[in-house]
């Protein structure tokens, strides 16, 4: 599926154009998977990672962020995808996932994973299936 990023908005990585504080109190405030997140762990997270940004092209507002861990050759993890709640609804989130495989696809990467609690129906309108074989994957700290 391709989402279309729609007029009057684009995608960046260039980590200068991330509002920090602004991801932060997205992530530690209101993400389930994020809440309490310090600044310094969010810091330390981006700087670690290839992030992306959804802006407003007129205000430069930042709308949306997700970031990628990865070795640019075999996994990559996204992660902390976030939509401004007075953003949703306009095709931001599904054009972000699409930049962030369009990102990757020419490093060759063989499985980008992501874990959700509910918006499984979301992600796999862009390609994302449960695991084939759960029983082979282990993790280890907080689950």
């Amino acid at each position: 599926m391709t989402n279309e990023l729609p007029d009057g908005y684009e995608i960046s990585t260039d980590p200068a154009r991330l509002d920090v504080g602004l991801t932060h109190r997205w992530l530690s405030e209101d993400a389930y998977w994020a809440i309490g997140r310090s600044r310094q762990k969010h810091e330390d997270a981006i700087a670690s990672s290839v992030n992306f940004g959804v802006y407003d092209q007129a205000s430069g507002a930042q709308l949306a962020y997700a970031r990628v861990v990865t070795d640019r050759a075999t996994f990559a993890w996204l992660c902390d995808v976030y939509v401004d709640p007075a953003a949703r609804g306009k095709g931001l989130g599904g054009a972000l996932v699409e930049a962030v495989k369009e990102h990757l696809e020419p490093y060759g990467i063989r499985r980008i994973l992501l874990a959700t609690a509910d918006a499984h129906g979301v992600y796999a309108r862009y390609g994302f299936t449960p695991l084939d074989t759960p029983e082979k994957w282990m993790a280890f700290g907080e689950q």
